[in-house]
């Protein structure tokens, strides 16, 4: 199989990979979208209160948006995959306002032996216009259609130049974790059931026509480490 006929059937296993991943594991869709944004609200204070997450603190305020995958899940024998489900908030230029959360799913497939599985938080910082028009898309694939890099970590380091920077503090077997590859598709239900509405991420992130009282104290916790290194 030649090169652009293993891309489309890898293009394919990852979107049957998010069809599986965005069928809701509860019947209440606004309940389980509400569970992934108090969870992601713990998961960005996590990572905004570790010692070696100084550049991640200071460039908050930088960013275009945060997208924050509270649990990314991998596992495997020969054939592996992973998926999760996060939000994403943007950031307003002129006032630095943050919006409300719109909802994704994010999934891989890998190749190889793996033996084992991984679990962890992944927070991704969107620095580009680039980046941001991606995550308005209905999907798009990470390292293809925009460039990914590991964000700094530990004191004096420095951040490489892409469209996104990845964060992933991994809990499992696996020594690491790269997001390159993965595909990153909008969970409509959950955005439509959340916002009691037909709504998409344009009218979330952008227009900001829509809001939820119970994302508050989410999006006051990114406002406040934006603020705190100013």
């Amino acid at each position: 199989m030649d090169n652009t006929g293993m891309r489309m059937l890898t293009q394919t296993l990852i979107i049957v990979l998010l069809a599986l991943s965005s069928q809701p594991a509860f019947s209440d869709e606004k309940a389980e979208a509400q569970e992934i944004v108090d969870k992601a609200k713990m998961t960005f204070e996590n990572f905004a209160a570790d010692p070696n997450m100084g550049w991640f603190r200071t460039h908050i305020k930088d960013t275009k948006g945060v997208f924050v995958v509270p649990m990314l899940l991998k596992a495997g024998f020969i054939f592996g995959g992973s998926g999760g489900s996060g939000v994403m908030l943007s950031r307003e230029k002129k006032t630095g306002k943050w919006s409300n959360p719109a909802f994704y799913t994010m999934g891989s497939v890998t190749f190889g032996l793996q033996i084992g599985g991984e679990a962890a938080e992944v927070v991704l910082l969107v620095m580009t216009q680039r980046g941001m028009d991606a995550m308005l898309s209905t999907k798009f694939q990470l390292g293809a259609d925009v460039s990914v890099a590991v964000g700094p970590v530990g004191a004096g380091a420095q951040a490489a130049t892409a469209d996104i920077l990845q964060f992933a503090r991994a809990k499992g077997a696996f020594g690491g974790l790269t997001v390159e590859g993965a595909v990153i598709g909008i969970r409509n239900k959950w955005n439509n059931a959340y916002y009691g509405k037909e709504v998409s991420p344009m009218d979330i992130l952008v227009r900001r026509n829509v809001r939820n009282k119970n994302a508050t104290p989410l999006v006051q916790s990114v406002t406040k480490t934006a603020k705190s290194t100013k």
